[in-house]
């Protein structure tokens, strides 16, 4: 035990020394095993820190790469922010995501190499038109053979517009189910419940303002999900009717444009003057003014009954623009002339028409039934769709039996169908034809053209512009890509029903859609729907009554089944709309007409055109505008003389001549007579 012994400061001396004993010393040896190993660990954790700040100041590198001003892309999609930063688009990535490492960013363009499936090239170029729009072209190439590709749009927090004519049509879109990407061509929705219509465009808008636009070169398919509110867009050509290009067989590509603007009403604007034909004159001013008399509702078609039929038309004061021969009015399908057996005397009945003021249409088709006089003229010149390396017609089955489907991108079969036309024309005063059909559906499923058709929906454009010689008062029902074509477009035809579902309910919800996809010369169909499956042979009386007003407020009028066989109240009512749609209506519609020629704006218009700031006008599908200033709204129940009604902000005059100044507003329970329609002038 060490003893302390005090000392003096300097006490250094041989005493001093003595008294201290230095303590032995210890063997040193190798440092034990936990040192060492919290050593190896210290070394990693900071190599483990550099690693990670340097893969983090990487991430914000790319991050921050990826981005542009309003737009973020990461592997699995891409989202587009408004001004204030908000969300207003989704895509997502479906068939594969983007391996971040090969993208880079070369000015407004984001551009990838590889996904994670392989080789392809992928950008978004940001494109800027005008102050108030912003563009977002995108494109994928799949490099990789026999691979296609899916992006899938989220329909969440926004109203969608646009698309196709279909059997169940809403306003705005409404997602039912889940259906696998199918091809986006015009369909004949009454013979294929669950095809497209026969009016389609690849455009969608949104209450965000935003809107889509695919590109005519893809091959594209079109899917969706309720559950998750989703569109699906899809290009391939496996198990497709689209065909590739001879010199790239294997590889596919989906391309198209997003654009935002201020507002819905702004940037469809935008997307109309930018990307859809326009008509280059407008149609025959009298059948915008007076309805169309079809004869398809008579019980036979002879020259007797059509004469009697103008006559009745006259006699109970009616006006007419045209008498339309529709169907069984030729001795075979395929053949032009009358039937002489049926119309003795055609010639003097066509000069009767002409002498009491009428001007007459007459029904045409593509078909050539195989049991007409004109089926081996066509296959003796090749007019037919062929089967594959066959010069044999491929047969298709119609509504009115088995036939050959003329060839319209074959220049002689387009030449021999109009001269057909115009001496039927020439020869009884014909002043023009309405072309039924021409939706791809009617095509084979295995088929070979003249022209190879890479998009099928082609043959559509390539029949609708066999139109164009009589378009002062054509009518087609099938369209894509046609809004030039100069004639008024038919919705498909409707069952006498009331519902959404061919209806009377989806008759405004398709008129929207379709204006929106620039089709603006619109027929809504014979007044009181196809009675087809009626055992009465006609339709109910009220629902004729309120077909009748709601068409009295369309472009123009049709009809077929007459209001004089139902009763004197019916004809009234008939000639109180008819005088109402020419002195109103009509001045109107003719004005916008002309403005479409320039605009491509619609004459039938949502709502919300006038109101995009207003959420409820987004939802409102029984009431539309006729411009700007008029706002219809019709009765679409059954056993209801009253409706609820919204005007949206402004000053509003009724036609009773209310005031309604405190807008938006609700009228509950609006009162509307069996023989009113409700509609406001807008009064400033």
């Amino acid at each position: 035990m060490y003893q302390i012994v005090s000392a003096t400061v300097g006490d250094f001396g041989v005493g001093a020394m003595s008294r201290y004993s230095p303590p032995k010393r210890k063997r040193v040896g190798r440092p034990s095993r936990p040192v060492t190993i919290a050593g190896v660990l210290g070394v990693i954790l900071v190599l483990a820190a550099i690693i990670a700040w340097c893969y983090y100041s990487a991430s914000l590198h790319k991050a921050n790469l990826l981005t542009t001003e309003r737009l973020d892309l990461n592997k699995d999609g891409f989202v587009i922010r408004n001004q204030a930063g908000v969300v207003i688009f989704k895509m997502a990535f479906r068939s594969g995501t983007l391996d971040l490492d090969s993208c880079s960013k070369e000015g407004p363009i984001l551009r990838c190499d590889k996904s994670m499936a392989g080789n392809i090239h992928f950008f978004i170029e940001t494109v800027k038109p005008k102050d108030t729009v912003e563009c977002y072209r995108v494109r994928w190439d799949e490099l990789e053979e026999h691979r296609l590709v899916e992006h899938v749009m989220s329909c969440s927090g926004a109203h969608w517009y646009g698309g196709a004519e279909t059997r169940l049509q809403h306003w705005p879109i409404v997602l039912q189910g889940h259906q696998a990407p199918k091809p986006f061509i015009t369909g004949d929705i009454h013979s294929n419940h669950e095809a497209f219509g026969g009016i389609l465009e690849r455009y969608w808008l949104s209450s965000n303002a935003t809107a889509i636009k695919i590109n005519d070169s893809v091959p594209f398919h079109l899917g969706w999900d309720e559950t998750n509110k989703t569109l699906f867009f899809q290009a391939r050509y496996g198990d497709s009717p689209y065909k590739p290009e001879p010199d790239n067989p294997h590889h596919v590509t989906l391309s198209y444009r997003v654009c935002v603007g201020h507002d819905v009403t702004s940037i469809h604007k935008y997307m109309v003057r930018r990307y859809f034909n326009k008509p280059n004159k407008v149609p025959s001013e009298a059948v915008f003014r007076q309805p169309i008399w079809s004869t398809k509702a008579l019980e036979e078609v002879n020259q007797e009954k059509i004469l009697k039929y103008a006559s009745d038309i006259q006699k109970n004061g009616f006006n007419c623009s045209h008498l339309e021969l529709y169907d069984r009015h030729t001795s075979g399908y395929g053949e032009f002339d009358l039937d002489p057996i049926k119309f003795p005397n055609t010639s003097a009945m066509f000069q009767k028409l002409k002498e009491d003021g009428f001007q007459v249409t007459s029904w045409t088709h593509p078909f050539v039934n195989y049991n007409s006089v004109n089926f081996g003229v066509g296959v003796e010149r090749g007019l037919f769709v062929r089967v594959p390396g066959s010069q044999l017609p491929a047969l298709v089955r119609w509504w009115n039996g088995i036939a050959g489907i003329l060839d319209f991108t074959n220049p002689e079969a387009r030449d021999w169908y109009a001269l057909n036309l115009r001496t039927l024309k020439n020869k009884y005063g014909v002043v023009s034809f309405k072309f039924d059909a021409g939706e791809t559906s009617y095509l084979p499923q295995q088929f070979s053209t003249f022209v190879p058709l890479q998009d099928p929906s082609t043959f559509t454009r390539r029949y609708t512009e066999m139109a164009i010689p009589f378009n002062d008062r054509a009518e087609l029902r099938s369209g894509y890509q046609s809004q030039n074509i100069s004639c008024f477009f038919r919705i498909i035809d409707r069952d006498s029903l009331w519902g959404y579902t061919l209806g009377l309910k989806s008759i405004i919800p398709t008129v929207l859609t379709i204006s929106i996809l620039g089709y603006q010369f619109i027929l809504p169909d014979i007044i009181g729907g196809n009675t087809n499956s009626n055992l009465t042979g006609l339709p109910d009386r009220e629902l004729y009554i309120r077909w009748l007003e709601l068409s009295a407020f369309m472009p123009a009028m049709q009809f077929s089944l007459p209001p004089w066989h139902f009763d004197d109240k019916v004809v009234n009512i008939a000639k109180k709309f008819t005088a109402l749609h020419e002195s109103l209506v009509a001045p109107r519609v003719l004005e916008l007409a002309g403005e479409v020629l320039y605009t491509g704006d619609p004459i039938i218009r949502p709502l919300w055109w006038i109101a995009t700031d207003d959420e409820a006008a987004y939802k409102v599908d029984s009431q539309f505008l006729i411009g700007n200033d008029l706002l219809v709204a019709p009765v679409l129940e059954p056993g209801k003389q009253e409706r609820d009604i919204y005007l949206p902000a402004g000053r509003w005059r009724s036609y009773k001549g209310e005031y309604f100044d405190k807008g938006p507003v609700y009228l509950t329970d609006y009162p509307v007579d069996l023989d009113e329609v409700a509609y406001f002038v807008w009064s400033g």
